[in-house]
């Protein structure tokens, strides 16, 4: 069964737990979840970078707790954003999976009448655009191939993937203004999944085993310093 799935407000680290753990409950069905913050802004930064490049670039920017992503990618503020993920069983290269649901989420923006474009800066062969390594760049700072801009260039919507085995979880942050409050986007967003897969999604709460497990799974891991400084 294909969801949309909804959980109660949680904070940084169990969002990351959280999504993790959808992917162990859900590895052969498609999971689309929007974020629910706690109050107050947070950042997630990709897993490969350094704890130590990520403090350097916080340090002149306010910005909340801070968590370790189990994807890759940049940094990224969440303060107003529209924050969500999803789950779905796949065999796509990572690049073949951004650039198509990116192009699907314009499509759908355009139709809405939002205008903006698909960043076609080219990468290397094979690379996908969260792919910065060890560095603790921001990732709304410099877009990169396919992902999406507004009209006046600047960036709204980028992701990261990971794949667990036949799995793959894409995490994605809209940034534009009213994007938590404006309907268009989610509905953008939840039209964009569908078409990707020609599929139907049944809304669902998350059920109270499920949630504790993330939560477990944020103190013990995300929330740690053995996770956080990992690099």
């Amino acid at each position: 069964m294909n969801l949309i799935l909804s959980a109660p407000a949680l904070n940084v680290f169990e969002q990351m737990a959280l999504d993790e753990e959808i992917v162990r409950a859900r590895p052969d069905a498609l999971t689309l979840r929007f974020y629910r913050w706690t109050d107050g802004p947070a950042v997630t930064f990709g897993y490969a970078q350094f704890i130590s490049e990520v403090r350097r670039a916080l340090q002149t920017r306010a910005a909340g707790p801070y968590a370790r992503r189990p994807t890759g990618g940049g940094l990224v503020f969440h303060g107003e954003d529209l924050t969500f993920s999803f789950v779905f069983p796949s065999r796509e290269r990572p690049a073949d999976i951004y650039k198509k649901f990116h192009s699907l989420v314009h499509a759908e923006l355009a139709r809405l009448g939002e205008k903006g474009r698909v960043f076609d800066a080219k990468l290397p062969a094979g690379a996908y655009a969260p792919s910065v390594g060890h560095t603790a760049s921001a990732c709304f700072s410099n877009p990169v191939e396919n992902d999406l801009l507004a009209e006046n260039g600047e960036k709204i919507l980028g992701g990261a993937l990971r794949r667990f085995g036949s799995a793959v979880l894409y995490q994605g942050s809209l940034q534009t203004p009213g994007a938590r409050t404006n309907p268009v986007y989610k509905n953008a967003v939840i039209a964009a999944v569908r078409n990707y897969f020609a599929a139907d999604l049944r809304p669902q709460g998350a059920d109270g085993e499920l949630l504790e497990r993330a939560r477990r799974q944020a103190r013990e891991r995300y929330a740690s310093a053995a996770w956080t400084e990992k690099f």
